[in-house]
């Protein structure tokens, strides 16, 4: 089905939850474009990290920020646990939030040439980046599973007991800032569509996001 254009998907949740692969395969089917909001915060994290500084001081995320480039968006280590538990605390900051708002809204608004929309997958897109946004997507699952599938991401079958352990850990601290932050915490947004991913499997939850998206599309 052809959407309305342009139009915006607003796509938020946890780490862990199937966020990212979902609105991959949503922009793809929908020709969207896609900005993964939560590598613009793991990009000041990593920049933090790489530069000895303290991901939770301000100053030190401020800098970062102001140094953010396309090399490292690109690399490697913005996907690794150490990088997302400092983008998690970054993300904390009003000052970084503000500073990288105008970023995230300008995308929304001004899908590249040939695309018919954007897709932006983060945290806060439905209730502060995009509240208007037509669709809106709150994606989640129970974190023991969402442990589990980044465990197996990291170590496969061979990981240890110790590796499940401190990834759960590591995820449920992680929930607890994202969700009591004062500046725009993780939750969904009053209208958003909830997707649980505990007991389904990644094909099922796009087919229930795309019968979402195209039955709102056709009201």
């Amino acid at each position: 089905m052809q959407l309305k254009k342009p139009t915006i998907i607003a796509l938020d949740g946890p780490a862990a939850s199937g966020k990212g692969t979902l609105a991959r395969k949503l922009a793809e089917h929908f020709n969207l474009a896609l900005l993964d909001t939560g590598a613009l915060y793991r990009a000041v994290g990593l920049g933090v990290l790489k530069a000895g500084g303290n991901p939770e001081n301000e100053k030190d995320a401020l800098n970062a920020a102001s140094k953010l480039n396309e090399e490292i968006l690109k690399s490697p280590e913005i996907r690794g646990e150490s990088t997302g538990a400092a983008a998690s605390k970054v993300a904390a900051m009003p000052a970084i939030r503000q500073k990288l708002l105008e970023y995230q809204r300008n995308f929304a608004v001004n899908p590249p040439l040939g695309k018919i929309g954007t897709i932006l997958d983060g945290r806060d897109i439905g209730t502060v980046i995009c509240p208007d946004a037509p669709y809106k997507i709150f994606i989640t699952a129970d974190v023991e599973t969402r442990a589990k599938r980044r465990f197996l991401e990291e170590f496969g079958p061979d990981g240890s007991n110790d590796d499940y352990q401190k990834i759960l850990f590591d995820l449920k601290a992680r929930d607890e800032r994202d969700m009591n932050r004062s500046e725009a915490p993780l939750k969904p947004h009053e209208n958003a569509y909830l997707l649980d991913t505990s007991n389904s499997s990644i094909e099922a939850v796009f087919e229930a996001a795309v019968k979402y998206v195209s039955g709102k599309n056709v009201k």
